[in-house]
């Protein structure tokens, strides 16, 4: 939660939602009719699959690279193969299809979900560790939002080389110029763009099925990889070598987090209709083409566009170049709505926000966290110049995120859902066995790139945690010295001030006491308006609060009022329609006759004081003057504003 006063009470993570699976009627379009549920299906592929829709461009060629010593015979292939259905189907299909996206919070998943689904109350381990890791699985996303851009676009580029090598030395330009266009275009919305989002998704995943299945034909002994015999063989020949292939097999389940994420857009049904349909067949059938294409044939070094005829290259790069934009837009978005929760829940702050269509909430466009993932995205794509070189990096970033979530799940399942301890343990043991295999095989690659999303996790989770701890040393300070309401109403009757026409507002820390911006007005100015309001905003543990709960007004007495807006943490407080929704209360305030009253601290680092090093607080008090006004945040009239300052040091 946030506001321009640092004292604003900020939820524990507590139970919002009564069973798994509530939803409500807003978390995601009705999914009656066939019309309506086809049209969730195909916004679906656009949006939630576009990642992992494009994984089958590098996952396989990555497991038999020159580098993991596994050559590509019968039994290896078989044996990938293998280990890339069983990952599809534990990870995908159990995890989140069936189990994890039961855990909703009013029909929107996600990390963030999880947290507020917990107790503050943790019983099995402390609340500070639950909440620590949920935070640096946040800050794991943003890695991945970086990565997946630069892999994904740089994958698709370099079918050129397959075309003709003499365009080897314009992939790393091409692709750049690709990013850069990508980037600026989120200025502009993605709701003309992500209407043509799903069908190119469509299109692209037939493509797929359609160039496996013409393979399998020639070859259709790779069918039996379905059995996880081969599997096991796999890692009985190979050994330790064999183990380290998991870390390009998770590059297959890229994405899979987008499932669980993206839930609150289109609800469950559609997404699972979707994979199962189109998704998962289409995938399978393009791994096992490439199985097919492997035990066919000799050199092979890009799967994926071996399997192309000739005649259908080009056009197969600029049709895989659109599926990488669009599975790149997908993270982009996801990163903006990650950064306007994470700003809601107090643990960001505030940035400027720009909201790219009048009728759909979530089409948002941040320009400070877009420029960052441009530059971010540009230097790794310069940096390591071809996709190989990234997988590292990301299968980490993948694998760390999906850990987490499956550790919050079994705190969600005893805590929300009661469930007995042996099975929340069992199944979330079953979900870590897999995972914690495919987080040690990229481990071992840490000094090969994997040390890329831990140093950007770490990175956003100390920005993360120093916001938040720096907030509530600075509410502290004003709970300190908070001056009761009462004795402040007894005062103003016994010794009334000069009352003015007209109303002002105060934004105030607390829902308690009196804000110290109204006391150091009254101070100065010797006077009040005729009408004072107390206005206090509360982000609940929910993702969207209904407009009759928006707002509360209590009449103090002696013509103060106090005024609480209460928001989900995707929605974001706009102060004059609040106010204008007072007028169901009772309370009028005219926006032309109010005039606004906020509280700028200059944050000073002094050596007294603890709770933070000494460059933690530099860092806080760096981000607390660069923060966004309050003014342009709360979309207050900038003409009906007057700030008062105040020096804390902390």
């Amino acid at each position: 939660m946030h506001s321009d006063n640092p004292g604003e009470r900020v939820p524990d993570a507590k139970a919002v939602a009564a069973a798994p699976g509530h939803t409500e009627a807003h978390a995601h379009p009705p999914a009656h009719g066939f019309r309506n549920l086809s049209l969730l299906v195909l916004g679906a592929l656009g949006i939630v699959y576009g990642d992992i829709g494009t994984s089958p461009l590098y996952a396989l060629r990555e497991a038999f690279l020159p580098a993991h010593h596994i050559t590509a015979v019968h039994d290896n292939v078989l044996g990938v193969l293998s280990l890339i259905f069983w990952a599809l189907t534990l990870v995908v299909v159990i995890k989140y299809l069936i189990f994890i996206m039961r855990a909703d919070n009013r029909g929107e998943g996600g990390i963030l979900a999880l947290l507020a689904l917990l107790h503050t109350r943790t019983r099995a381990i402390a609340p500070a560790l639950v909440l620590g890791l949920g935070l640096f699985g946040t800050a794991l996303l943003y890695g991945e939002g970086v990565i997946t851009p630069a892999i994904s676009v740089l994958s698709a580029v370099e079918g050129l080389e397959i075309a003709t090598p003499a365009l080897s030395h314009f992939i790393v330009p091409i692709t750049v110029i690709i990013l850069v266009g990508l980037f600026l275009m989120q200025r502009h919305g993605t709701a003309r763009v992500g209407i043509i989002f799903g069908p190119i998704t469509l299109v692209w995943f037939i493509v797929l099925g359609a160039l496996g299945l013409s393979w399998i034909v020639r070859a259709p002994e790779v069918l039996t990889a379905i059995s996880p015999h081969y599997a096991v063989r796999f890692f009985i020949n190979n050994g330790m070598t064999g183990y380290w292939v998991l870390g390009s097999v998770v590059l297959a389940i890229t994405g899979a987090e987008a499932l669980y994420a993206d839930m609150g857009h289109f609800g469950k049904r559609p997404i699972r209709i979707g994979w199962f349909s189109i998704v998962f067949p289409a995938l399978l059938l393009n791994y096992f083409g490439q199985g097919a294409l492997l035990l066919t044939r000799s050199n092979v070094e890009h799967p994926f566009y071996e399997m192309v005829p000739p005649w259908a290259l080009y056009p197969t790069v600029a049709l895989a170049t659109m599926a990488t934009i669009i599975a790149s837009q997908a993270l982009i978005s996801g990163s903006f709505s990650l950064t306007r929760q994470a700003i809601q829940l107090g643990y960001f702050p505030r940035i400027a926000i720009v909201h790219t269509s009048a009728k759909t909430e979530g089409q948002i466009y941040i320009p400070q966290v877009n420029t960052v993932l441009m530059v971010a995205c540009i230097a790794l794509v310069l940096a390591f110049r071809k996709s190989t070189n990234l997988a590292a990096a990301y299968g980490l970033a993948v694998v760390g995120t999906m850990t987490i979530s499956s550790i919050l799940f079994y705190f969600v399942a005893r805590e929300r859902w009661h469930w007995p301890t042996w099975k929340a343990a069992a199944l979330c043991a079953f979900f870590l066995v897999t995972e914690l295999a495919f987080l040690g095989a990229n481990l071992v690659k840490f000094m090969h790139g994997a040390w890329l999303p831990l140093v950007m996790g770490l990175g956003v989770f100390t920005i993360m945690t120093t916001w938040k701890r720096g907030r509530s040393m600075l509410a502290a300070v004003f709970a300190r010295s908070a001056f009761p309401m009462d004795l402040f109403i007894n005062e103003i009757t016994n010794k009334p001030p000069h009352r003015v026409p007209g109303a002002a507002v105060f934004l105030s820390a607390n829902t308690h006491g009196v804000p110290p911006v109204l006391l150091h007005h009254l101070k100065h100015n010797k006077v009040l308006h005729e009408k004072v309001v107390l206005l206090s905003f509360i982000t609940e543990d929910v993702p969207h609060v209904r407009l009759p709960d928006r707002v509360e007004v209590v009449d103090l007495g002696a013509n103060l009022y106090r005024v609480t807006g209460r928001y989900g943490f995707m929605e974001k407080p706009v102060v004059p329609n609040l106010l204008a929704q007072c007028r169901a209360k009772g309370l009028k305030l005219p926006l032309q006759e109010t005039t606004f009253y906020l509280g700028r601290e200059t944050v000073l680092t002094g050596t007294k004081g603890a709770g933070m090093a000494r460059w933690r607080k530099k860092l806080f008090a760096l981000m607390h003057r660069n923060a966004q006004s309050a003014t342009a945040f709360f979309e207050i009239p900038a003409n009906r504003v007057v700030e008062l300052g105040a020096q804390i040091e902390v």
